[in-house]
């Protein structure tokens, strides 16, 4: 505030002493003037002070944008903020990591990853030969706008790793070099197969749904450990070499160590790898941009925002500790990394690869307005014919290729949703969702063919063999579940021999209440079919008698080419493969993560005739 000096006039004694008393009307008159001359002193003080305050103002004006310039700068530098070019601090939302109910859905827009590139310096005489070097690295990934950032185990540090794009019948090769902490940001567990007398921290890379030779199978005993300086004893080779000799189809590749496979991946070590061939160019399928790779997984967070993942069993057991549970379930679902993420597409076709990359957690996924989903393959290669459905089952390491057209749905959001009947959590019914808010970049000349790849399925009667696999629970010494392949753990001899060059059909038989994702290395195969089973349904050897007219056909989802069969509660799942191409040691296991790591794999071995 502006302050006045006003001036008293004297009084008529005081005049009288300076001798300027000269009566009653003078002394009016010298009073109206006095007065007259402080009123004007006292306008222009104010005029004054009045500037003074709009030169201070404007002062504080000025500074105030210089702090918003530089605030602006931070925000920019931080890229976090933007909005037309101004950047501006948001409204903090408190979020509690923990907590999904806190956390804003949809806010975060969906990554891509990004696309693996070859360094070109090969190590072979063969000049068309490409190489690839690729690092598994702690890194930092933001989960969530209103997250910290996380440490993430990623294939060259990134979370999901970089996306492969190779060719059919073209080999590369991959150097996997583990540049990882000594110490694991999770819960080890030193009683489980391959973690008693080892680093806590090994890795070996398997690629999931290849055809490939035993030693760059990724068998879960060829492990190693930062730099190499120690490895497992079906450790051979430091380069894998990956033919790519098989359709064009969705693969995908992560850590297959022995005992902490189910730690590894939750910790960011997947990525997608495709396989293209000359049938899908003919197509005219959507591509570039209009083609998009979904991984979908679950996590949990601490309240700093770290990993979480539970060090003791269901139900807890006191020694020991860390003990390794039965099945992980986050309350949190992850699409290419971010937090229940949207996309922005644009009014036309796409074509979504979807990866379900959870330890344990099956999805149902339809869309939210009732839109229907083209069906074009399964994981390793395309339909006979595209199927049109309302929703599909995903069990742990399943894929799925499909269509959506947006054409008709300008302007509107729609959600993809999750309708599994799995373990409750708040948010869990959605995955992410769909904007269909940009505007058309160029026509849309893309199809949805009527007929994709010509079927030539394999013939049950050529089956050299068939097996009976039982899937069955125990309970090991320290009190906790265990679930075991025909009764059998990881280390006990092997019993599965295919030969070279024979068909054979795997009938799973499930004795549980869930189901299980059985995944066979090496080869694919096709369901057959799936029968509720009896004690009558077994010979007196314990074999299951196969009669393929009384099987239930499969899904109409699940008619292409597969790695991963969903091997339903209280029934029998029939398939059949043919082993070709390939010797030497492999495996089969469910791919409930921590039913793998915990003896629910055994050893393959292919043997020449």
């Amino acid at each position: 505030m502006a302050s006045y000096i006003i001036r008293r006039s004297k009084a008529p004694e005081e005049y009288e002493e300076l001798g300027k008393y000269e009566g009653l009307e003078e002394h009016e008159e010298a009073e109206e003037n006095r007065e007259i001359e402080e009123n004007k002193e006292v306008e222009e003080n104010k005029e004054v002070e009045e500037n003074k305050e709009v030169e201070e103002n404007k002062e504080v004006e000025e500074n105030k944008e210089a702090v918003e310039y530089n605030k602006s700068k931070e925000y920019a530098n931080q890229g976090d903020y933007a909005e037309s070019g101004r950047y501006e601090k948001p409204e903090v939302i408190k979020v509690d990591p923990t907590d999904p109910t806190t956390i804003p859905k949809f806010v975060d827009p969906m990554p891509i990853p990004d696309v693996a590139e070859p360094v070109n310096q090969c190590d072979s005489s063969k000049k068309e030969e490409l190489f690839y070097n690729i690092i598994m690295r702690q890194g930092k990934h933001r989960f969530h706008k209103n997250f910290p950032l996380t440490n993430i185990w990623g294939y060259n540090g990134t979370y999901p790793g970089p996306t492969f794009e190779v060719e059919k019948d073209i080999p590369i090769k991959v150097k996997w070099e583990n540049k990882l902490p000594t110490k694991h940001i999770l819960p080890v567990d030193h009683t489980l197969h391959g973690t008693m007398d080892t680093p806590d921290v090994r890795t070996v890379v398997h690629l999931h749904g290849a055809n490939v030779a035993a030693d760059s199978d990724g068998h879960p005993d060829a492990w190693f450990s930062r730099d190499n300086e120690y490895v497992g004893y079906k450790y051979t080779r430091e380069v894998y070499e990956y033919t790519n000799h098989q359709a064009g189809g969705i693969l995908w590749y992560h850590d297959h160590a022995v005992g902490i496979t189910r730690l590894n991946v939750y910790a960011g070590l997947a990525g997608f790898y495709f396989i293209r061939d000359f049938l899908e160019r003919r197509l005219n399928l959507p591509k570039g941009p209009f083609e998009v790779p979904i991984l979908i997984q679950d996590k949990s967070f601490n309240k700093d925002g770290s990993l979480f993942y539970p060090d003791n069993a269901t139900p807890p057991v006191e020694n020991p500790i860390p003990s390794i549970p039965p099945v992980f379930f986050g309350n949190t679902v992850v699409v290419n990394g971010k937090l229940w993420p949207y996309f922005e597409v644009e009014p036309r076709k796409y074509r979504f690869r979807i990866l379900n990359g959870s330890n344990a957690r099956a999805y149902e996924l339809k869309l939210s307005n009732g839109a229907k989903f083209h069906q074009i393959g399964t994981e390793l290669g395309l339909l006979h014919h595209p199927v049109e459905i309302d929703s599909f089952i995903m069990e742990p390491a399943e894929r799925i290729d499909v269509i959506v057209d947006f054409s008709e749905y300008k302007g509107q959001e729609i959600i993809l949703e999750n309708i599994a009947q799995g373990p409750p959590s708040p948010g869990m019914e959605n995955i992410m969702k769909f904007k269909v808010s940009k505007e058309l970049s160029c026509p849309d000349t893309s199809v949805i063919p009527k007929e994709l790849m010509a079927a030539h399925k394999m013939d049950p009667k050529l089956a050299a063999k068939e097996r009976t696999m039982q899937l069955v629970e125990t309970t090991d010494h320290y009190g906790r579940a265990q679930h075991l392949l025909n009764g059998r753990m990881w280390d006990a001899p092997v019993t599965e021999t295919p030969k070279l060059d024979t068909i054979e059909i795997w009938h799973f038989v499930n004795n549980f209440a869930f189901p299980h994702p059985m995944h066979v290395h090496l080869v694919h195969f096709e369901i057959l079919g799936r029968k509720v089973f009896t004690p009558s349904d077994f010979d007196e050897h314990g074999n299951y008698i196969f009669d393929i007219n009384s099987l239930t056909p499969p899904l109409s989802y699940e008619t292409g080419p597969k790695d991963v069969a969903r091997a339903e509660p209280g029934q029998v799942t029939s398939v059949i493969m043919h082993f070709k191409e390939h010797v030497g040691d492999y495996v089969w296991h469910c791919h409930i993560l921590e039913h793998e790591d915990n003896d629910m794999m055994r050893p393959l071995l292919v043997i020449n005739q």
